[in-house]
C-alpha cells in the first residue's frame, strides 16, 4: 500500500476494499448486538422453568425444569467450537446465518412440547437443535469484531455480548405475556419467540463481514496506543503473535482461562437458572414482579459485559477476574440470608453484572494472550468453560435447594467454591510469545 492512500484510509475516509467500506464497522457493531439481543433470550429460562413447575402447568420438579437450560448452555461449546472453525476458513455471515436458522427451528420446535410427557422434545429442540445454533451465532461478533477495532478489544467485545445479557431484558416480559395467555402450556410461547428471532437474526447476520487484512493492519498502526514495559494492559491483541489453535492448547494459560471461565459461569448461573423462584421463595416477590426482576436483572447482565470489559483494559485481565470471582462469591453467600426485596435485587444484579463481565473480559483476554487471527477457534474451544458450568451450576444448585427450599446450602456451597476460585487468575500469566510459551508436560 502506497503512503498516500495509507494516510488517507487514517484520516478515516471510506474505502471500498474486496466489497467491503472501510467505514462500517460501527454497522457491523450494531448488527452485533441485535444479533446478540436475539440469542440473549436463553437467560430469561428462569420464566420458564418456574412456569413448567406450576401444578396447573406441567408440574415439574425444580431438577427437572432446569434440564433442558443446561443442555442448551452444555451444547454451546459444541457449536460455537463448530462455528468458529468454519468462520476462520470461510466468513463471519455464513456461519451466522446458518447458526441463526437453526437456533430459530429449535426454538420453535419447542412450542410443540405441549404436554408433560413430551419432554424430549421441549429438550432436543431448546436444548440440543438450540443451544447448537445459539453457539454457532454467539461466536461470531467476538471473533469478527477484534479484527474490526483492534484498538479497542475489551471494550468492543464486550458491547457486543453485552446485547446476549440484555437478550432477558426484552424476552423475560414478554415470555411472561405469552405464557399467561396459556398457563397450562407455557411451551406456546417459544413459537411466536422462535419466528421473532428467526427475523431478527436474518436480518443482523446479513450485515457481518471480516475487515480487509489491509484495514486491520491500518487500524492497529493508526489507533493502538503505545505499549509501555511492563504494562501487559497497554499491548493491543493484535501485536501478540498469533498462535494457531493447536498452539494456544499446548499452553498452561488456555487450561488456566478456560478454568476461570467455568468458575465464574458455575456462579453466576446457578442464581440466574432460579432466579425467578430465588426471588419469590427468598424474597417474598409476587410471580409477576419477580418476572420482571428477572428482565431487570439482564440490563445488568448486558451491563457488566461493558464494563468489566472496558474496566480489564484500564487495570489488565487478572485483576478483573480477581474482582469478577471475588464479588459473586460474597453475594452468594449473602443472598439466601436477605429478605429486604431491594437488597435482594442488589446483591442479585451484582452477581449478575459480574457473571456477564467474565464473557465480556475473557474474549479481549484470549486475543491478548494468544493473538486475534484464530481467536475464533481458540476462544470457541474456551467456551466449553461456558457449557460445563451452565450443566453443573443448574444441576447441582437445583439439587441443593430440593422440594424443601433450602437455598442457604445451595448458595453457600457455590459462594465457597467461587471463593476459592480466585486463586485462579492470581497465578495466571500472559505467555510471553509463541516460541517461549509455558508449554505443557510432554
Amino acid at each position: 500500500m502506497s503512503e498516500s492512500s495509507r494516510d488517507l484510509a487514517v484520516a478515516g475516509r471510506p474505502r471500498e476494499v474486496q466489497g467491503v467500506r472501510t467505514s462500517n464497522r460501527w454497522v457491523i457493531l450494531v448488527a452485533a448486538i441485535l444479533v446478540q439481543l436475539s440469542i440473549g433470550s436463553v437467560y430469561a429460562w428462569s420464566v420458564f422453568g418456574k412456569a413448567l413447575q406450576s401444578p396447573d402447568a406441567f408440574g415439574w420438579s425444580k431438577g427437572k425444569a432446569a434440564v433442558p437450560f443446561s443442555i442448551v448452555i452444555g451444547m454451546i461449546f459444541i457449536g460455537s467450537y463448530v462455528g468458529g472453525r468454519i468462520q476462520d476458513a470461510r466468513g463471519p455471515r455464513v456461519v451466522a446465518l446458518t447458526g441463526g436458522i437453526i437456533y430459530s427451528v429449535g426454538v420453535i420446535m419447542a412450542s410443540f412440547a405441549s404436554r408433560p410427557d413430551l419432554f424430549w422434545v421441549l429438550v432436543v429442540g431448546y436444548g440440543v437443535i438450540g443451544g447448537f445454533g445459539l453457539g454457532m451465532v454467539y461466536i461470531v461478533p467476538i471473533a469478527m469484531l477484534q479484527k474490526w477495532f483492534p484498538d479497542k478489544p475489551g471494550l468492543i467485545t464486550g458491547l457486543a455480548v453485552a446485547g446476549f445479557g440484555f437478550g432477558a431484558v426484552i424476552t423475560a416480559p414478554v415470555g411472561q405475556a405469552l405464557i399467561d395467555h396459556t398457563p397450562s402450556v407455557p411451551t406456546k410461547a417459544f413459537l411466536w419467540l422462535g419466528i421473532g428471532y428467526l427475523v431478527a437474526l436474518l436480518i443482523g447476520a446479513s450485515f457481518f463481514a471480516n475487515p480487509p487484512k489491509d484495514l486491520a493492519e491500518e487500524e492497529t498502526a493508526s489507533r493502538a496506543p503505545v505499549a509501555v514495559a511492563g504494562q501487559d494492559r497497554a499491548e493491543p491483541a493484535s501485536a501478540v503473535a498469533d498462535f494457531t489453535q493447536q498452539e494456544a492448547l499446548g499452553t498452561v494459560q488456555w487450561y488456566l482461562l478456560t478454568l476461570i471461565l467455568t468458575m465464574s459461569v458455575t456462579a453466576g448461573i446457578s442464581l440466574i437458572s432460579v432466579a425467578a423462584g430465588s426471588a419469590t421463595d427468598i424474597a417474598s416477590y409476587s410471580k409477576t414482579a419477580a418476572a420482571s426482576l428477572v428482565g431487570i436483572l439482564a440490563v445488568f447482565n448486558g451491563g457488566g459485559r461493558i464494563l468489566w470489559g472496558w474496566l480489564s483494559d484500564l487495570i489488565g485481565k487478572m485483576p478483573a477476574f480477581m474482582g469478577i470471582l471475588g464479588i459473586q462469591a460474597i453475594c452468594l453467600l449473602l443472598i439466601p440470608h436477605v429478605g429486604n426485596k431491594v437488597l435482594f435485587a442488589v446483591l442479585a444484579a451484582l452477581v449478575y453484572t459480574c457473571y456477564g463481565g467474565a464473557f465480556g473480559t475473557m474474549p479481549s483476554t484470549a486475543g491478548r494472550f494468544f493473538g486475534v487471527r484464530n481467536v475464533g477457534a481458540i476462544y470457541g474451544l474456551m467456551l466449553v468453560g461456558w457449557s460445563i458450568g451452565g450443566v453443573v451450576g443448574p444441576l447441582l444448585v437445583a439439587n441443593l435447594i430440593g422440594n424443601t427450599k433450602n437455598y442457604s446450602l445451595g448458595f453457600t456451597v457455590i459462594g465457597i467454591i467461587t471463593a476459592v476460585s480466585i486463586l485462579i487468575p492470581l497465578i495466571t500469566k500472559k505467555p510471553k510469545g509463541r516460541a517461549v510459551a509455558e508449554r505443557l508436560p510432554t
